[in-house]
């Protein structure tokens, strides 16, 4: 907006009180005729557009062999998010594994084909996230790309940009918010083109928490100043490849604090409504009975996100993000861990000494997943109303996380969904449909008490 303001006002100044060039309010048949032209190389360009437009919509529209795609199938959740395709992906689902390792996908897909006879016919593609040819390819074979490649800031960029120019839809595990803003400003615009989906976060980063939000708001009256608390607890351990994106996205602040300014340059104003999601203070929760820790993840910056896009959440929406701990020393301690390994990870030499202690590829084992869990409760008040609801699950990183991702994947690809592109969150790009998809998966949206 500053910069409209900018370019207008010395346009706006010289019209006021007369004509530039005659100083006498007379025609001035030069300038006029720079104006004819200009709006005709304007009329010109709005026409390609228009053509390039079309042309990329009858590209995307055209058939392709697979409806998903999964991309980095042989890494740990990778490889669960393929077991759970193997066990639940619809018969007629044309789905296939993508990694850089020929010889770990064929090792994968007999693994799976010991479980899953049918899996034994699943498509293998070799493909590099650096190699961009590879990865156009890769897109433009397929309806949905579901990649769990990362950290995607070094990573996801040539997969996301191959699927906005493709119209493939896309899904990831993301929880970068430097990601997430980047391919915002570089690939929206061109995926609103050709009618593709960029659907980030689609794990326990930021599922439980974006369509956990969702269903809680559908509990309060419309058209009311709508606020929702999420508290989040877990068990869970993580794995190499998420402690690598973390301690990545640590290290990277300055770089994430200029994506989002830059973001917000891009970004349409909501006009008579007004979106908000405060980092909040250490407190405690009567409703839930535990202290709230604030969470500066990308969870509350996707439900915000959510909120802009949809009406539903009312003229004046507030969202705070929470971990929840039962006993107030483990809440000062657990900070000070945070908070020092956020200090080391802007040091490379710490950083890389923190990722070799837990190798990429690696993660806790079946025993250890399945003693896992996670719970977020929300408390949302509007209209006089207030609800707490509870969306909760097993193992959130892993187990929770393929079926996540999966169910996301064949939401895009199956279901008839609300005519959107560009970059979307799950909750304005599948909203019902995956929640419903979710809970017959076994994850559990409820509704705990309403007053």
């Amino acid at each position: 907006m500053n910069e409209e303001v900018r370019q207008a006002g010395p346009t706006a100044a010289r019209d006021e009180g007369g004509r530039e060039g005659t100083g006498n309010g007379e025609r001035n048949p030069a300038r006029d005729g720079h104006r004819e032209q200009a709006a005709d190389r304007d009329d010109r360009a709005d026409r390609a557009d228009e053509a390039a437009g079309r042309a990329a919509r009858e590209e995307a529209d055209r058939p392709r062999p697979h409806d998903v795609v999964l991309f980095g199938a042989t890494g740990f959740v990778g490889a669960l998010t393929a077991e759970y395709l193997a066990a639940n992906a619809p018969a007629d689902c044309r789905w296939a594994l993508a990694a850089r390792d020929l010889g770990k996908l064929e090792r994968l897909r007999d693994r799976l084909a010991a479980l899953h006879p049918a899996a034994a016919n699943v498509p293998l593609i070799k493909a590099d996230a650096s190699d961009p040819a590879a990865v156009r390819e890769l897109a433009a074979a397929t309806r949905v790309l579901a990649t769990t490649v990362g950290p995607y800031v070094l990573y996801g960029g040539e997969i996301v940009a191959a699927c906005a120019a493709s119209g493939t839809d896309y899904v990831d595990l993301t929880g970068e918010p430097e990601f997430v803003d980047r391919t915002y400003v570089l690939h929206d615009a061109r995926a609103r083109e050709t009618g593709a989906r960029l659907v980030h976060a689609c794990g326990f980063d930021s599922i439980p928490a974006d369509l956990g939000t969702y269903f809680t708001v559908a509990q309060l009256p419309r058209d009311v100043p709508i606020r929702v608390d999420g508290f989040m607890r877990s068990n869970a351990l993580f794995s190499g490849g998420t402690l690598a994106s973390a301690l990545t996205a640590m290290g990277r602040a300055p770089h994430t604090l200029a994506a989002a300014r830059e973001r917000r340059l891009h970004e349409h104003r909501l006009p008579g409504r007004r979106v908000r999601g405060p980092l909040g203070v250490p407190r405690f929760s009567r409703e839930t009975g535990t202290w709230g820790l604030p969470l500066p993840t990308l969870d509350p910056r996707i439900v915000t996100r959510s909120a802009a896009a949809l009406d539903r959440y009312g003229p004046d929406f507030r969202y705070r993000h929470y971990a929840s701990v039962k006993h107030l020393p483990f809440a000062l301690g657990g900070t000070a861990a945070v908070g020092a390994t956020a200090a080391l990870a802007q040091l490379p030499p710490a950083r890389q000494w923190l990722m070799d202690r837990w190798e990429s590829g690696r993660g806790p084992d079946a025993e250890r997943r399945a003693r896992s869990w996670f719970t977020v409760r929300f408390v949302g008040e509007g209209g006089g109303r207030r609800v707490l609801t509870e969306v909760s699950g097993g193992d959130p990183g892993y187990g929770e996380t393929a079926k996540m991702l999966a169910e996301s994947a064949l939401c895009l690809a199956h279901d008839a969904l609300p005519q959107r592109a560009g970059q979307l969150t799950t909750a304005v790009a599948m909203g019902d449909s995956l929640l419903d998809r979710l809970q017959k998966a076994g994850i559990r949206f409820r509704v705990a008490s309403a007053r």
